[in-house]
């Protein structure tokens, strides 16, 4: 298994990063494994999950920086 380097700077935002990650990957149809292990699964499919993550990252950025709409 590999080492992970991707620390979180807000610790707290875990819970939220995850609500994020479990709410996207339902609307594109992939199922995320309980035990955290994504060996099997395809580079289109988690791409797409880590893709579609930060664009809705990024558009609730925007949002937040606009004044409008739902914060981060």
């Amino acid at each position: 298994m590999a080492r992970r380097s991707n620390n979180l700077v807000v610790p707290q935002a875990t819970a939220a990063l995850q609500r994020l990650k479990l709410e996207a990957a339902q609307e594109l149809g992939v199922t995320i494994p309980q035990d955290g292990y994504y060996g099997n699964y395809t580079s289109r499919e988690t791409g797409s999950l880590g893709g579609y993550i930060t664009k809705r990252l990024v558009q609730q950025a925007e949002q937040a920086l606009s004044g409008s709409g739902r914060t981060l």
